[in-house]
């Protein structure tokens, strides 16, 4: 099991490049790395959030085009600033509220958990396992040559971001394109994991007081998922 020094040491060393902050000076990520998970598929606990995410959803979109809500319209003006088009590759967010209308993918409770609480709290919210990451996670903008291993027609095959894309890096490669658009295959979450790292994504609107919340809000359900659960907070960006 991971130490507890060893979770502050891995939020220690975790950056924001300062190129990332010229772009965006309203950008802040709070990370919220976890130990001691006991693995499980969904359940009845994460179903019930999951529900109400979804009906959340519905409700947000019922007066409001879904591109128009004041988060993910400020996502997608932070993709036009590195040069993605939001309309292409939207933001995680964005993916997930739109999906919520029909229904949220059923995972497993970590994964179904973390989903949940990026609708329910409308901030884009990426989890990964924090065994699979060689140092501490930066976020850069890219100069290209980084590598990104994902899947094309279900196969394994490496890609590299445009340079000047703003992306999450360890000491490996690429760990997440387009700030958070699609992570890599290497640092997913799976059915086996036991420890790993979440990170929020905030602009304004959205105040210090509520991104607060929502990590708060997923420390809470984390902490139900172990005998023996470890948390670990720091917010990057301020």
């Amino acid at each position: 099991m991971t130490t507890s020094d060893s979770l502050n040491a891995f939020l220690d060393a975790s950056t924001v490049g300062t190129e990332v902050l010229a772009l965006r000076p309203d950008y802040r990520a709070h990370l919220v790395i976890v130990d001691g998970i006991t693995p499980g598929p969904s359940d009845a606990a994460s179903e019930a959030l999951l529900s109400e995410a979804e009906n959340y959803a519905r409700t947000l979109l019922e007066d409001t085009p879904v591109e128009e809500l004041p988060h993910i319209a400020a996502w997608r003006a932070a993709y036009r600033g590195f040069g993605a088009k939001p309309q292409r590759t939207r933001n995680s967010l964005e993916a997930l509220t739109r999906r919520a209308e029909a229904g949220l993918p059923r995972v497993n409770r970590l994964t179904d958990t973390y989903n949940a609480l990026s609708v329910l709290n409308q901030v884009p919210l990426g989890g990964e396992d924090l065994h699979r990451y060689s140092g501490a996670a930066h976020l850069v903008r890219a100069t290209g040559d980084e590598v990104f291993d994902t899947t094309a027609g279900g196969e394994p095959v490496d890609e590299y971001p445009d340079q000047g894309e703003v992306v999450w890096t360890d000491d490996t490669g690429v760990t997440c394109r387009r700030w958070n658009w699609r992570q890599a295959r290497r640092t997913q979450l799976t059915d086996a994991t036991t420890a790993a790292v979440f990170i929020l994504d905030a602009l304004d609107p959205l105040t210090d007081d509520a991104l607060a919340a929502a990590a708060d809000a997923l420390d809470e359900r984390l902490r139900r998922m172990g005998d023996d659960v470890r948390t670990a907070h720091r917010t990057l960006g301020l």
